[in-house]
């Protein structure tokens, strides 16, 4: 038993255990990266509403864009940008080039114009910070320069630039990559190169170079992120041939891979400081999810060796410690069974089992009290047998000697013998019918308050009173036998039923008066105690034997063993005042006094 319980439990524990490491685990493999990339995006979107807000309050040069940037990279690892309406990077003062066009061949309306010329989208920051040699020297206010592009709804948007038109197509001209590979792709979609070019036509032109900025310090690494730069010069691509979809992609995510390494892209649609249209551009590597997924699948093969040895360990002295209370309570219920319930189970937890363990020794203590209250019903049941027996005969003999008197007299006047003392004998008869009359009330009265079905209604009154009206009752039968009445009594207000108090009192006083030798005394006192009031009837001149005190509360007992008709009532009167005294919840007795016996009971005082 205690080995298939500890078995039983070490098993299921290490069981569960297990499977709750292989769901982890494979969940982590399965939705590990799922739920990391979900997480990172919904990050990144949260993150990009605040530097929203942020970037329109405070971005207001080049310095502060280059600062809010980085700060957004170091916090959130994603690469940041706000471009305008065409995908040109904002606030760019710090890295470009003006030219003044001086002729234009195709498109003389360009002509004489300066335009600025964001520098990122040609070339890389680093090359002006080269300790090789410039391989742009003509690249420097004052020089000649030529640019080449399309004129998209009467924009410049340059493709190439170069110091001649030869060197266009040369190493050392400078080329918007992004363009040039969007413009091969455009072009298949017409029905031929000469309908493309009549909706972008190209544009050549000749001008001068009359500034140039550089940044310098930190502010240079803004553009020295050449794959993100990469990614805004080919959204701006898309845009500028309208192959973004602005109402429907108002806010955007794209994925984008290179060299196997992916990433998540995210263009908002906003407004600027100014109220134009703008586009809040990020891009995020979803690299460290893999990293973090494969270290994760090597880590949990160490987790799984670890967890298991702490679970097998665990697991054992779990099972131990459940079984050890429940072999316990095992062996005390069978112990209960054999109806022994002398051992009882040690609480030392405030769990189920602990609740067990107490309503188990509850039960025990319970069923040892109801077998306890069941012997003493059964030996209580062997007494009232015994006392049925006794009241049996106690009736029997009661009412066979006045049936036999009656009998009697009634066959002497039947005879016509002793015709003279007729009226002698129905007079006698007559008292033995009175006499049966009130044995049969007293017996009928008994049997109700024995039956456990009379309701006892109590009410408050004064002892004092009810003692002196049932003195006065008795003043007559007093008198007759000379005997001297001493009452003490307390005016205190009680709670019981009067009028079964009342009877109380009369039994015991006229028992008193009954067995109280002539001229002697009868004292009646009551004494007030603390939440009772205790009633004394003494009388004088008689004594009860020990054994005799205890047996005077029983039916139809009498202090002498003949019964004698002659000593008057019926031997039930004790037995009833002591049923009514046991309703009222109180204690009654009989004790000895220097010269006599005293009959007392007690009364609760009203409160």
């Amino acid at each position: 038993m205690k080995r298939g319980i500890v078995l039983k439990l070490f098993l299921l524990t290490t069981a569960l255990c297990m499977l709750i490491i292989a769901v982890i685990f494979i969940g982590q493999t399965l939705f590990f990266k799922q739920f990391y990339v979900h997480q990172k995006v919904g990050d990144v979107k949260a993150a990009l509403q605040s530097y929203k807000n942020d970037y329109l309050k405070n971005a207001t040069d080049a310095q502060t864009a280059s600062r809010l940037e980085r700060e957004f990279d170091q916090t959130y690892n994603t690469w940041i940008a706000v471009l305008d309406s065409k995908g040109n990077l904002q606030n760019t003062e710090d890295y470009f080039m003006t030219i003044r066009l001086d002729r234009m061949d195709d498109n003389p309306e360009f002509s004489g114009r300066e335009i600025k010329i964001p520098l990122y989208k040609f070339m890389n920051v680093e090359d002006f910070y080269s300790e090789n040699t410039f391989i742009y020297p003509w690249i420097k206010e004052g020089e000649p320069i030529v640019v080449e592009g399309l004129n998209m709804d009467k924009q410049l948007v340059i493709q190439r630039m170069g110091r001649s038109v030869a060197n266009l197509r040369q190493e050392d001209q400078l080329e918007n990559r992004q363009m040039v590979s969007k413009e091969y792709e455009v072009v298949p979609r017409f029905p031929s190169p000469v309908q493309y070019h009549e909706k972008y036509p190209n544009v050549l032109a000749y001008g001068t170079v009359t500034d140039l900025h550089i940044p310098e310090g930190a502010e240079s690494s803004r553009y020295t992120n050449h794959l993100f730069l990469d990614r805004i010069k080919a959204f701006q691509a898309e845009l500028l041939y309208g192959d973004y979809d602005h109402a429907r992609n108002a806010n955007h995510m794209m994925d984008y891979e290179e060299n196997h390494l992916k990433y998540k892209i995210f263009v908002n649609h906003i407004e600027d400081i100014n109220g134009n249209p703008a586009y809040l551009f990020a891009m995020t590597s979803m690299q460290p999810v893999s990293e973090a997924a494969g270290v994760m699948r090597h880590y949990y093969v160490y987790v799984v060796i670890v967890t298991l040895l702490l679970v097998l360990l665990a697991s054992f002295y779990y099972s131990r410690r459940i079984a050890r209370p429940l072999l316990r309570i095992n062996r005390t219920t069978q112990q209960m069974a054999g109806l022994d319930f002398s051992e009882k189970i040690p609480v030392t937890t405030k769990d189920e089992i602990g609740d067990l363990s107490r309503n188990i020794n509850e039960l025990s203590e319970r069923l040892q009290s109801h077998i306890l209250r069941l012997n003493k019903d059964i030996e209580k049941e062997k007494q009232l047998e015994h006392t049925r027996k006794e009241f049996i005969s106690g009736v029997s003999h009661e009412l066979k000697t006045p049936l036999s008197v009656i009998q009697s007299c009634l066959a002497i006047v039947k005879d016509g013998v002793a015709i003279h003392k007729r009226d002698y004998y129905f007079k006698a008869m007559e008292d033995e019918v009175k006499r049966m009359d009130l044995m049969i009330s007293d017996m009928l009265e008994l049997a109700k308050y024995e039956s456990g079905t009379y309701q006892m209604h109590t009410e408050s009154f004064y002892i004092d009173t009810v003692i002196e009206r049932i003195c006065a009752k008795l003043a007559v039968d007093i008198s007759d036998k000379q005997l001297h009445l001493h009452t003490s009594l307390e005016p205190v207000e009680v709670v019981g039923n009067e009028l079964r108090i009342e009877q109380v009192i009369v039994n015991f006083l006229t028992n008193a008066i009954r067995y109280t030798p002539n001229q002697q005394s009868i004292i009646v006192t009551t004494t007030e105690e603390r939440n009772s009031v205790k009633i004394c009837i003494e009388n004088k001149g008689t004594h009860i034997e020990g054994e005799q005190l205890e047996k005077i509360w029983d039916r139809f007992y009498r202090g002498e063993a003949s019964r004698q008709r002659s000593t008057g009532g019926t031997g039930l009167g004790l037995a009833i005042s002591k049923q009514i005294l046991e309703m009222h919840g109180v204690s009654y007795g009989a004790t000895h006094s220097p010269d006599g016996v005293i009959f007392y009971f007690y009364l609760n005082k009203k409160a």
